[in-house]
């Protein structure tokens, strides 16, 4: 698949002529959702929690500068040191002469979306570094030579089978046990384990980073996220700006609502507070702790009728419910960020020209929103962002004459009325023997992937002006 949003059409035929894929996202997507019901039943206050979050993430944001500020004097009090980074290449210029200064010529990193914000493997590869992925998912997509697939399940596109095809390839093994995935995650234990040992220095993402303490707070269910940053000598975070939240108390209120809705738990199996370097009396970690903070366009979104999606904790409910998402899977959007958060962080973060087509991948159907722990309003952000593209211009020109023609028409009823009822009639005379139409002049888009029912009846309008007093009085 072509790895940019502009390709997402072809990319989304691609994901739904793929048997493999469709098999996957089949058993992924039951999975995630009916645990992520239960957990919320489970739970009472579930939805006051959800309450509460938002109000958490709209204080931060409305204070962002006051609280990024209180996080860096608590970094340098502990002994750390935080780094801001306007762009990816200053990021990744600032990470790199991190790694230098450590030494460094191998890199453990658990996961991180920011990490592929940045394309940092290819980045410390071409300068001598060998990044080496840690959490499954990711190990598993790094040997691949792909991107994830999703912001919690980074290899959710993969079967088993192909996971064991892999590791024959890449790790030299006959296959036995391909069958079982007992037998592969302790494949790739044995294959992590010495790295995790050799590595000069740990790369972390940051679930959440403390104001009030100057932490980063991650959360895994591997514990690989520990290892990496206890065992090299140096640790670096990287994060985004709206990952600061004000208190440890307002990271645990988070952290109850993004289990349930990333992965149905009631809290994941590890949850690690980094503060600063190893002191004196510590038993182990690391020696130098750095923070590197990445802008990347968020603050451009505070105040902007976007603000609303920086609430975001990448849990990944939304595309775990989304149709489109779990129809083409994560790759067809071409970016860092699938799903319905996807069609809306990556217009903002990489512009609406390389990624009009993501706002349109949706039905509105709005379960993303019915499911966002944050209540972030996905459907209408992506509704704002289909209409700027529109007012620019950015659509095929064809598809913008056929909608300013129907616009002209429906404007004038005198018109409209009887266009549409003679419509009706023509088609509903010539779809009458098989009640729909397998093509469609002007409608190929809905026509190339599903029939078009044959209209029966009169128009709603005429409909409307024969019962529409009695159904008033209903």
């Amino acid at each position: 698949m072509d790895a940019t949003s502009r390709a997402f059409v072809a990319n989304a035929r691609a994901g739904l002529g793929d048997a493999a894929l469709q098999r996957s996202l089949a058993r992924f997507q039951g999975g995630f959702t009916v645990k992520r019901r239960e957990a919320a039943a489970r739970l009472p206050e579930f939805e006051a929690l959800r309450d509460r979050a938002r109000a958490i993430k709209d204080h931060t944001l409305a204070a962002l500068d006051h609280y990024l500020e209180r996080f860096e004097e608590k970094v340098a009090e502990s002994g750390g040191a935080v780094h801001w980074c306007r762009t990816p290449a200053e990021a990744r210029a600032e990470i790199l002469a991190l790694c230098r200064a450590a030494g460094a010529r191998t890199v453990t990193k658990s996961k991180s979306m920011i990490a592929e914000e940045l394309d940092l493997n290819p980045f410390l590869e071409a300068h001598g570094i060998e990044p080496i992925e840690t959490d499954l998912g990711e190990y598993i997509v790094q040997l691949a030579g792909e991107r994830p697939s999703h912001i919690i399940a980074p290899a959710v596109h993969k079967t088993r089978e192909q996971v064991a095809d892999l590791f024959r390839e890449k790790h030299g093994n006959d296959g036995r046990g391909a069958e079982r995935i007992a037998d592969l995650v302790e494949e790739a234990r044995r294959a992590l384990r010495p790295r995790y040992l050799a590595a000069d220095v740990g790369i972390t993402g940051a679930n959440f980073l403390v104001a009030e303490t100057g932490s980063s707070v991650v959360v895994t269910n591997e514990g690989n996220a520990d290892l990496t940053q206890l065992l090299p000598r140096t640790h670096i975070v990287i994060a985004t700006l709206e990952k600061v939240v004000p208190t440890l108390d307002d990271a645990a209120t988070l952290m109850r609502v993004l289990a349930r809705s990333a992965t149905g738990q009631e809290f994941s199996t590890y949850t690690t507070v980094s503060t600063g370097p190893r002191r004196p009396d510590d038993a182990d970690g690391p020696a130098a702790f750095h923070v590197v903070l990445l802008d990347n366009g968020r603050a451009r979104m505070l105040g902007s009728p976007f603000q609303d999606a920086l609430r975001c904790i990448k849990c990944g409910a939304c595309m775990n419910h989304c149709p489109v998402y779990g129809a083409v899977g994560g790759h067809a959007y071409g970016w860092v960020y699938p799903g319905p958060i996807g069609a809306v962080l990556t217009p903002n973060l990489i512009g609406l020209e390389e990624a009009r087509h993501l706002p349109e991948a949706s039905s509105f159907c709005g379960r993303c929103e019915e499911v966002c722990p944050m209540r972030i309003p996905l459907p209408a952000m992506m509704r704002a962002l289909r209409q700027t593209a529109f007012e620019r211009r950015l659509g095929p020109a064809a598809a913008r004459a056929g909608i300013h023609a129907w616009a002209w028409l429906a404007r004038r009823p005198a018109l409209y009325r009887p266009a549409t009822g003679l419509a009706v009639r023509l088609l509903g005379a010539l779809g009458r023997r098989r009640g729909r139409f397998r093509r469609l002049p002007l409608a190929r888009g809905w026509t190339v992937a599903r029939d078009m029912p044959a209209p029966e009846g009169a128009t709603f309008q005429a409909l409307w002006r024969r019962r529409g007093r009695r159904w008033g009085q209903r």
